[in-house]
């Protein structure tokens, strides 16, 4: 998907989240797709996320022990950053991966990778890498825009700030679900069906499937984090109502007005720079998503504020590279190595 928008696009982000390394052996496969194709492709505008992956996949699933996975998880991080950074031909000791001759091609991404994460413990390995952590207001976690900020953002936060180069809302990313109408009226008309769908319907997962022992760090557990589907445990009993999801903050929804002073409000109590929303959700049709996302470009998009004036855009997400050095494709037409192949005769 992401290599077909590389081409379907010329300006937008490529954002790919994500891509759970602690599963791939060796994990050199994601820096050659991701850096060596996908960025070189997009000129640029590939923004790669290396999430840990929910417990129910990567641990049951997938196989992993829980005890391996965070080790699995950065020793993969740290193989990945030195073949896209160290010129020539490397080698790579760890303790679940051997590669003694590390060597792909293109040699590097065309601007410096990022790292979005969503989880406290997944912050950066080393001091000063940069690389931004982004989250999501999941079912169970509502935004700062409508209650306190979130146990799992304020652990990150600090993570983030002491690890970055610069302190920068572009750092930090929060993807929300957001609905908007006319109205508050028409907007629970349109989406409710289909949120409701998702909230009441899509949630149930059984609770033995939602932390591997050793899938969480003791700095998680110490925060007093528990995994979202553990929390949806919590609320499965309880049907959410459409209005519960607004006010709690699950869920931004009403008129353009509304909506545009809710998320002006999450981005200063979160001080996020990367707003990700989601405008599809559940089982919203094709028609009503596009006018969810008409319906933001036009009446909302254009009065969200700026998160900082005094603030680079590129410390959390580089900017692409200018049109003269990406590559192009051929106008003319590809000729044939050889004469196509005879037509199969009847009967034979």
């Amino acid at each position: 998907m992401a290599a077909t928008l590389t081409r379907r696009t010329n300006r937008a982000a490529i954002v790919v989240m994500g891509n759970s390394i602690a599963l791939y052996n060796p994990p050199l496969r994601v820096a050659e797709e991701f850096a060596e194709m996908l960025d070189i492709l997009s000129g640029g505008r590939l923004v790669a996320g290396f999430p840990v992956g929910t417990s129910m996949d990567t641990n049951f699933a997938y196989g992993v022990p829980g005890a391996q996975l965070r080790e699995r998880y950065y020793e993969a991080h740290d193989l990945i950053m030195q073949a896209w950074h160290n010129e020539g031909v490397t080698h790579f000791n760890g303790k679940y991966t051997q590669i003694r001759y590390m060597n792909p091609w293109p040699r590097r991404p065309s601007r410096s990778p990022t790292r979005p994460s969503g989880s406290p413990a997944a912050a950066p390995s080393k001091p000063g890498s940069g690389a931004p952590i982004w989250a999501t207001s999941t079912p169970t976690s509502p935004t700062p825009a409508t209650s306190a900020p979130r146990p799992s953002w304020t652990a990150s936060g600090p993570a983030c700030a002491t690890r970055a180069s610069e302190p920068n809302p572009y750092h930090a990313g929060f993807a929300q679900v957001v609905c908007v109408a006319d109205n508050a009226a028409e907007a629970k008309e349109l989406y409710w069906p289909h949120i409701d769908y998702f909230y009441n319907r899509c949630l149930h997962v059984y609770p033995g499937f939602a932390d591997a022992p050793g899938y969480r760090t003791l700095r998680t557990v110490k925060a007093g984090i528990k995994s979202q589907f553990e929390q949806a445990q919590q609320n499965a009993k309880a049907r959410l109502s459409w209005e519960g999801l607004v006010e709690q903050g699950y869920v931004i929804a009403g008129g353009p007005d509304y909506v545009t002073e809710k998320l002006n409000e999450l981005a200063d109590n979160l001080r996020v720079g990367h707003l990700m929303l989601l405008l599809q959700m559940g089982s919203m049709p094709r028609d009503v998503a596009v006018y969810n996302t008409q319906m933001f470009a036009e009446k909302v998009m254009p009065n969200l504020q700026a998160t900082s004036s005094t603030t680079s855009k590129t410390a959390g997400i580089r900017e692409p590279l200018p049109p003269e050095r990406r590559a192009v494709p051929i106008d003319e037409p590809v000729r044939p190595l050889r004469a196509p192949l005879p037509s199969p005769v009847a009967g034979q």
